[in-house]
């Protein structure tokens, strides 16, 4: 729950930061925190603890979460 919380939370911070360095910053605590997510959700996916069809929708969003961040990323440093 914290890891997840987390991404939203940093692209919120994102929208007050000082500079675009630290904005890109909270982008790439954002994209940590959602692979981190990934994490947690394979392991109730894999444990039992949750179920395979829930998890999986939630790590197919969260992969698209990831996939949008990191090309913002990318694009804030000037490499796309």
């Amino acid at each position: 729950m914290r890891s997840s919380t987390s991404i939203g939370a940093n692209v919120v911070e994102a929208g007050a930061a000082s500079s675009r360095k630290d904005f890109t910053n909270f982008f790439n605590h954002a994209l940590k925190s959602a692979n981190e997510s990934k994490f947690w959700l394979a392991l109730l996916k894999d444990s039992g603890k949750a179920s395979k069809e829930l998890c999986d929708k939630l790590l197919e969003e969260t992969n698209q979460i990831s996939n949008i961040l990191a090309s913002s990323i990318l694009t804030l440093k000037g490499k796309k």
